[in-house]
């Protein structure tokens, strides 16, 4: 179903799609490491553009958009690593330029884990704008459980060290080129 999403979005000229070599690569070593002890991903602030009631979709790729395409993907895990399904996983983020939609749902949208407890999204990789370095914004709920708001980031980035926000424990794991596979597993702060 996401490939021929992707295939489509290709066809009406968006960014190119990735192909199924590129997603065979989205296996990747957990992050974080997962074991006894595992401490919950990391809370951060959901910023000032988090839109409530995005769509619920896995590609995130508006007609005609520019920007280098890239699939996000993870699992969602309990402490003790268990994968957790039905989490709703909700991401947003600025466009190639840096701007965010504040009117629309560009670059927004949610879904549910699947039964690996794995999530999806194709997307382009986020502009920089005003003090921050690339990011993607994401939150993270289980049914009747607070939700986790963290963002991740991009490894190498310049501007990394000068983002007050910026932890490094919430560095995304990327391979493949030219296209680019993002992995960051997470951990909710279930047993």
């Amino acid at each position: 179903m996401l490939l021929k999403a992707m295939a489509a979005a290709g066809a009406a000229g968006l960014v190119p799609p990735l192909s199924k070599s590129a997603l065979a690569q989205a296996p990747l070593a957990l992050t974080p490491a997962c074991g006894d002890g595992t401490e919950p991903t990391l809370l951060q602030t959901e910023g000032p553009y988090f839109t409530p009631n995005s769509p619920e979709r896995t590609v995130l790729l508006p007609n005609g958009a520019p920007g280098t395409p890239i699939m996000l993907t993870g699992l969602v895990l309990t402490r003790s690593c268990t994968p957790l399904a039905g989490i709703l996983v909700e991401l947003w983020h600025a466009d190639d330029a840096g701007l965010y939609d504040n009117e629309g749902f560009d670059f927004r949208g949610h879904q549910f884990t699947a039964a690996d407890g794995s999530y999806r999204f194709a997307t382009i990789v986020p502009g920089r704008y005003g003090g921050r370095t690339r990011h993607f914004h994401a939150k993270f709920q289980a049914p009747n459980q607070p939700v986790l708001t963290t963002q991740f980031y991009f490894p190498g980035e310049k501007d990394n060290g000068r983002d007050r926000l910026f932890d490094s424990r919430l560095l995304l794991k990327i391979t493949g080129s030219p296209q680019k596979i993002a992995r960051l597993d997470v951990v909710l702060n279930l047993a």
